[in-house]
């Protein structure tokens, strides 16, 4: 191995360490206890060296976002996957989408509600931002209607899944429903 390549790898490496700290951080403690000195402190690395990967924190919430989108987009996948029919694709990612959101709220926060600086439905969208809507679209296309176009029902669809999470997250919406609204909105919108 060349010395450019350990280089690479070891840089490589930090910044993973980097996203993986901001993100470890934010999920115990919210994004508001994410700071470059905190970071640089938990990693052992000076400042210096952070922004050498990172600009600030609005780019390390975007490097989670990205890592987020890619998580979902895996989970969502492997939900309809193992699910049977159309009905039950649709319902296991709608499931494997609220399932994800509750489970790293900090990720979720990154990914649609924190400014990381990233550009969504353009042509420079980046690509697990891209990957995550296609995994959406691969199960929720089969299921939009005749005359409906398949990515405005995705988008649709995925604005009603992003209402559920965020009502649930911040309790505006009584938890024991949760099962009954994922039905509704499947029933409602899914033409199977």
């Amino acid at each position: 191995m060349s010395v450019q390549e350990r280089k690479e790898r070891e840089r490589a490496g930090r910044e993973r360490l980097i996203v993986a700290t901001a993100r470890e951080i934010a999920e115990q403690q919210g994004w508001d206890a994410v700071t470059t000195r905190r970071l640089a402190e938990r990693i052992e690395y000076s400042q210096p060296v952070l922004y050498s990967h990172f600009r600030g924190k609005r780019e390390i919430i975007g490097a989670v976002a990205l890592e987020g989108a890619a998580e979902m987009a895996a989970a969502v996948r492997a939900a309809a996957a193992a699910a049977d029919g159309p009905r039950a694709r649709v319902t296991a990612l709608a499931r494997a989408y609220l399932d994800f959101a509750e489970s790293n709220p900090a990720v979720y926060d990154a990914m649609f509600l924190l400014d990381g600086g990233l550009v969504f439905a353009k042509e420079d969208t980046p690509e697990p931002l891209k990957d995550a809507f296609a995994a959406l679209l691969e199960s929720l296309g089969e299921v939009a209607g005749d005359g409906v176009h398949p990515g405005v029902f995705t988008e649709v669809f995925w604005s009603a899944l992003h209402g559920l999470a965020t009502l649930a997250r911040s309790g505006r919406l009584p938890p024991e429903y949760a099962e009954r609204r994922t039905e509704l909105l499947v029933d409602r919108l899914a033409v199977i």
